[in-house]
């Protein structure tokens, strides 16, 4: 039997069973399991990102969710495997390595959430995924709309000055070989962003909340509107406190946002609408 430690949850009075993280198959780490399967929430890293950046959020949001982050290869624990050779293909290998799981969850419900191109990995495996099987809910953080998306990070910027508009220099700043390996992994995943191309297509039936940090240096060029587009659902942008990356190593991120959007699923019902910048 695996082992259970009790963590207190500040969405939760009484504390939460959490059991150990565990592992499923090559891309999937499950931070912080829980016996009573709540809503399975799939979390998509950002450029150079892995899982480890979603368990702050995964303790954070027991006992309202289940976090499933996805593990990228060509990073951590999964070095020596590669990166798909283009974008469409990380897709199809996504969305084949999350199919099996998408029913696990209370009642079958799941949402994505995605940051800078996890966002848009996220959208694209929603949209890779029968009808049927698409997420009620894709929380987009710090990215354009697909429509809108410019090859920004590939073109305009290389790996050093993304890792120091992201905030994620300061962590690395003392130990160059971590440096380095972070600078190499950002390399690897603007290459396969470079491959990106949108192709248009109807609108999908799942609901997007687009999201960016009052505090994001590409705030300005991010365009969250561009996202209402891509659903005939519900849709609604904010800007929140925090940076270009809201969920990390060192926080958990939007906890109370996504608790709500997720409970009982309020995402599929909330209106078009543009939520003032929180203070």
């Amino acid at each position: 039997m695996t082992p259970t430690t009790t963590t207190t949850s500040p969405l939760a009075g009484p504390a939460a069973r959490i059991s150990r993280p565990r592992v499923e198959g090559d891309w999937l780490l499950v931070p912080a399991p829980q016996p009573h399967r709540p809503v399975r929430l799939f979390c998509f890293p950002h450029a150079g990102g892995d899982a480890t950046a979603y368990v702050p959020l995964a303790r954070a949001l027991a006992p309202a969710a289940e976090v499933w982050a996805l593990r990228p290869p060509a990073r951590g624990g999964r070095s020596r495997h590669p990166m798909p050779a283009d974008f469409d293909a990380l897709v199809a290998a996504v969305t084949a390595a999350l199919d099996p799981h998408l029913t696990g969850g209370a009642g079958g419900r799941f949402a994505f959430y995605g940051q800078s191109l996890g966002a848009l990995l996220a959208y694209e495996v929603a949209r890779a995924l029968p009808a049927e099987r698409r997420p009620e809910l894709l929380v987009a953080v710090g990215a354009p709309s697909p429509a809108e998306w410019s090859e920004r990070e590939s073109r305009d910027l290389d790996a050093a000055a993304l890792l120091r508009l992201t905030g994620l220099d300061e962590s690395v700043r003392a130990e160059p070989q971590l440096a380095e390996l972070a600078l190499g992994t950002l390399r690897t995943d603007l290459a396969v962003s470079a491959t990106y191309r949108h192709r248009p297509h109807a609108p999908l039936g799942t609901a997007i909340h687009a999201l960016a940090g009052a505090e994001d240096p590409m705030l300005a060029t991010t365009g969250l509107g561009g996202w209402a587009a891509h659903t005939r659902a519900a849709f609604e942008q904010r800007v929140v406190p925090g940076g270009h990356l809201l969920a990390t190593v060192d926080r958990p991120g939007p906890v109370a946002l996504l608790a709500s959007l997720l409970a009982d699923g309020q995402a599929a019902s909330t209106p078009f609408r543009t939520v003032p910048r929180e203070s």
